[in-house]
Parts: C-alpha cells; structure tokens; sequence
C-alpha cells in the first residue's frame, strides 16, 4: 500500500477527534489487572496513534560545530511541567516531525500527521549550583566479566563515540538521548561520523577466547564499534531546547550500518509509575566516572508527569541516554518481558514548596512516541499497533 493510500485511508478517522479526545485515547490503558493478592505487574495494552510521514525536504549540510553535551539540566520540575497549558494539535504535530541526518552529511526534515484508527480493534494495539547525580550511598553495580556483561539485559547497552550511551533497540537500531547528538541549534562534534560501541572481551596472547576461571582478576574487555548510517531526532527538541519543551523530546534513534547479532530489547509504552513492579526503574549505563565500566542501578520513580519521570538513581554524565526499562507480565504469551519505557535524560533542580531538590529525569515512551519510534524502526505503521 502506498504512503498516500494510506493516509487518505486513515486521515478522516483523526479528523473527526479534537485533541482532547486525542489525549483521553492516548492515556487509556486497556485489560489492566487489578492489585490483589496474586496480581502480577502486567503489561497493559494502549491505543496507539498512527504517525506517518507526510512531506520531506532537504536542508543544508549540518556545520557539526557543536559540543557534546553528556546531560540536560533544568529547573522545571513536576509541577512546572504540569502546570504548562496542552499543546495543540499543530504543535505536537511540528514537536513529532523530525530531522534525518546520513552517514554523508546530507540532512532532510520530515513533516508528519498523527492519526487515530477507528478499526484497530480491541486493545490491539534556574538555579546555578553544583551539580550532583549521586544520592547519598552511591548504590550504582559495575558489572564485571564477559559472562554478565555479554548477556541479557546488560549486553543491550552501548557507548556512542560522543561519550554517551544507547540501547539496543532492534537489529539495526539504537535508541538513546538527542542531546548526545544534537544541541538544540546544532549537531555535535562527531555525529556525522558516528560509531557505537560494543563491549567485546579483550583478546591477548594469541588467546582464542577461553574462559580463564582461576584468574583474580576480571576479565579485560575492549569496545568494538560501528558506524552509524543515518540518525533521527524530534523537532520538539531541536525547536524546545531553549526551553522547557526540548527536555519532554530528548531522544533520538540511530540506524547502524550493519546488524548487531546481539538480543535487543523492546520498546513499550511507559505505564504510570503506580503500575510499575515496586514503583522501580532499571537502566545501565557508561558513566564517565568509571570508564570503561558499564554501571547498573535501579531506584524508586519519586514523581511523574505525561513526558517525564523524577526519580534518584545514581547516574554521572556518560550515562545519558541509558534505556529506562521495566520488567513485566506479558499476558498475551504467556510471560515475563523486559521493556524500554523511557531514555535517561539528565539533571534537574527544583523547587518543592521552596526547599531545592535534585531529580535525575528520564523520558518517558509515550504512545506518541511509541508510535513514532516504532515507525522509525519498522517503516510499517502496522507493525506498530501494540505498545
């Protein structure tokens, strides 16, 4: 089916929904078990929009002049942000539209329509201060030694050549923070000559790889990288970063030149946080503070809102860009799941009933951005029903 089949096909479904009602859809979650005894944390199912590609242009060359940046700070924090007024539906079209940049240099901006299918079916689908990322005992784990480092989950975390970290996400794909590639009017030194990083064991003395078992120390490992071939990023970063805005956007998929041929984790719509098993996170990262470590932690989500979760773990620059996930019941086959549900962003202060307080803040998977996302991924709306 062509592109513009498809849009007239699904087009007079959105139109007929204003976007409070866009909003209402995308908050409901359905089959959602309730507490009891017995209940498991179960994934529930979201109506998920469709966000297809309406128009592409060419832009100028990229200048790649600016520097990487390895967080975000803020100081607009939960009540802030919910404070802020909904935004239309043109704007959150323009926030969902994207830039693409190439492995050549080249760079095209695509504007997008967001729609909502009436025959999916049922459930288918401020302050200048120090900044401190660490919370009294630093409860971060290195992980050590090839035989945790080289398995699921920890082996779906990579470095990027910019110094922060991604996940995997599909055979070919990447997710991780924009701000690791973008700075909100520029990309970054580095992000046209990309590279990701995998943790590989650290072959010497003509070794072949044995498992030397007696020895004291942990095993030496090595990044193995390649390039990336193309990277998008949300115009809702790239237009909001000087405000508020930009930080409900940060992130950003990268496509590699050739697979991976390692498991890769799914991307899932964020659940509130009350819904989460014991209200906790998860996400492994390269903090810049012990490099050449990957760094595992997980913490209480302490507040919420539509585009972010505030919470406490541990983190140092390098991490940015960690995938936020979750495990889960999946009911449908029959077992437990690990899911991204967000992408690790930076650091806040806020003000709480005028006491300062510091969150490290994560982007939460929308179906919005499910949606789009899984798009980027698949190419194929159809593949994208079930968040």
């Amino acid at each position: 089916m062509s592109l513009a089949k498809t849009a007239n096909t699904v087009r007079p479904a959105f139109r007929m929904a204003g976007l409070s009602t866009l909003i209402l859809l995308l908050c409901a979650a359905k089959d959602v078990v309730p507490s009891s005894s017995h209940w498991k944390p179960t994934w529930p199912s979201y109506r998920v929009p469709v966000i297809l590609p309406q128009s592409t242009l060419n832009l100028d060359k990229p200048q790649f002049d600016a520097e990487a940046r390895l967080e975000v700070v803020s100081p607009c924090g939960p009540a802030c942000h919910k404070s802020s007024p909904l935004p239309t539906y043109e704007e959150v079209k323009n926030y969902l539209s994207y830039e693409t940049l190439y492995a050549n240099g080249s760079l095209t901006e695509t504007e997008v329509g967001i729609y909502i299918l009436s025959n999916s079916g049922d459930g288918s689908q401020g302050r200048s201060r120090t900044k401190r990322q660490i919370y009294g005992y630093d409860s971060r784990f290195s992980i050590f030694g090839k035989d945790f480092l080289l398995n699921y989950p920890f082996s779906t975390s990579v470095k990027l050549s910019t110094g922060c970290t991604g996940t995997l996400v599909a055979e070919k794909h990447v997710l991780t923070a924009a701000h690791c590639i973008h700075d909100g009017k520029s990309y970054v030194k580095g992000a046209q000559k990309l590279r990701v990083g995998f943790l590989k064991p650290k072959l010497k003395d003509g070794s072949k790889g044995a498992n030397i078992t007696n020895s004291a120390m942990p095993e030496k490992m090595k990044f193995q990288w390649i390039r990336v071939k193309r990277t998008h990023v949300p115009k809702g970063w790239i237009k909001g970063n000087a405000n508020d805005i930009g930080m409900d956007y940060d992130y950003a998929l990268l496509e590699l030149k050739k697979p991976h041929k390692r498991k890769f984790m799914k991307i899932g719509v964020s659940p509130p946080a009350r819904h989460l098993p014991g209200g906790r996170i998860h996400f492994s990262g390269y903090d810049n503070d012990r490099p050449g470590n990957l760094v595992y932690r997980f913490c209480d989500v302490k507040d919420e809102t539509y585009d972010l979760l505030y919470q406490q773990c541990d983190a140092q620059p390098g991490a940015s860009g960690s995938g936020v996930y979750v495990r889960m019941w999946k009911r449908q086959n029959h077992k437990w799941e690990r899911k991204i549900i967000g992408i690790f962003s930076g650091h806040q202060w806020v003000d709480m009933n005028g006491t300062p307080q510091d969150f490290n803040v994560a982007v939460r998977i929308t179906p919005l951005k499910y949606a789009q996302i899984c798009y980027w991924i698949k190419g194929n709306y159809l593949d994208c029903r079930e968040g």
